[in-house]
């Protein structure tokens, strides 16, 4: 009776905080899956071709602040070292300049949101549709099938099965993004939690943000709550983004040093918080962390996940196709979160490159 009586009250005031902020994404999903069909006309190379292009259009977004920042260090490196006070000015107009590039990064992220969505789906439905994915074959292809069995190179061309070996088990692909996915990916790609119940499809959510937080360069990280999950998660999931052109690495908790660093340097690291964040605590007591002092060089972008999102999913609300093509719970209110702040070794948190939870 009273959970009735709430009910048509929030109806009365247009429906539920989640409700609000679901029916607030349904242009967004409407175009992602506009492009999703319109990329049915591109060809293997054509789809992997847009990763160069999202990225190119995000460093021609970036030139002029990295101008201005380059310019500024010159400064710096030609200012005597006793000059303390000019010097420190500098170095603050270097942080606003770092402050407006990570603003200026969530902008154009969000611009090339709905097109990046649509590749990894179509990527997915590709191999879901196809037992190889044929492309032209590019150094990374080559150096890749001496060490994956599903990438074959023949001449000029690279061949992608759809079979692959994850975490010991052969995986099939036959997992496409439904709608309830692409609202919990933006919601991750806003910097908050998106609680989906089992078989949601919370590994497949993560894909479509992983790569679109991985094409400013500066790293994405996959946080899961133990080993098996990020080595699985890693090798199940990282196919669709070695496709499309991304290195993927995880992090294990016996991994030495040096494996560590060239994981870490992959466009996407999976790992669990607590092998990600005693790195960065290791990083931060080595002088510079740098890779000549022993430090993994963990990136500055990692997250600490805090509180809950708005978005919840879960079986108390019905609207949109599972995997198996069911109904899969719709979104319902929860508590409110704030955006997950970064952990950054020099200033205060400010918006930039996020990580993203994506525990099973």
């Amino acid at each position: 009776m009273f959970n009735s009586l709430i009910q048509s009250i929030s109806k009365i005031f247009g429906g539920s905080k989640s409700e609000k902020d679901v029916k607030a994404l349904e242009p967004t999903i409407a175009r992602i899956n506009e492009l999703y069909e319109a990329y049915n006309s591109l060809s293997n190379d054509e789809l992997r071709q847009k990763t160069i292009e999202f990225k190119q259009r995000i460093a021609d977004g970036l030139n002029d602040l990295n101008d201005r920042t380059n310019a500024i260090k010159s400064e710096i490196e030609a200012l005597p070292a006793e000059d303390v006070i000019e010097r420190d000015n500098l170095f603050n107009e270097i942080e606003s300049l770092e402050k407006e590039k990570n603003e200026t990064i969530e902008k154009l992220l969000l611009d090339i949101l709905p097109e990046a969505f649509a590749v990894v789906k179509q990527t997915a439905r590709r191999f879901s549709d196809n037992t190889h994915l044929e492309v032209s074959a590019s150094a990374m292809d080559r150096e890749l099938a001496v060490k994956k069995k599903n990438i074959t190179i023949q001449g000029e061309k690279a061949l992608y099965a759809n079979e692959w070996t994850a975490a010991g088990g052969i995986v099939k692909w036959n997992m496409v993004h439904y709608d309830v996915q692409l609202i919990g990916g933006m919601v991750l790609h806003q910097g908050k939690i998106a609680e989906m119940g089992t078989g949601e499809g919370k590994t497949l959510t993560a894909t479509m943000t992983s790569f679109l937080r991985a094409l400013p360069g500066q790293g994405c990280h996959v946080v899961t709550v133990n080993d098996y999950l990020a080595k699985r998660d890693a090798e199940q999931m990282g196919p669709v983004h070695v496709r499309l052109g991304l290195t993927v690495g995880k992090i294990l908790e016996n991994m030495e040093p040096d494996e560590r660093r060239s994981n870490y340097a992959a466009d996407i690291t999976y790992g669990t918080s607590k092998e990600m964040g005693f790195d960065f605590l290791r990083d931060r007591l080595r002088k510079g962390a740098s890779q000549e002092d022993g430090g993994n060089q963990i990136r500055r972008y990692i997250r600490t996940l805090q509180g809950k999102t708005s978005f919840k999913a879960d079986s108390s609300a019905a609207g949109y196709p599972g995997e198996n093509g069911t109904s899969v719970p719709g979104p319902t209110n929860s508590a409110p979160t704030k955006p997950v702040p970064y952990l950054h070794p020099t200033q205060q948190p400010t918006a930039g490159s996020k990580g993203i939870n994506s525990a099973t």
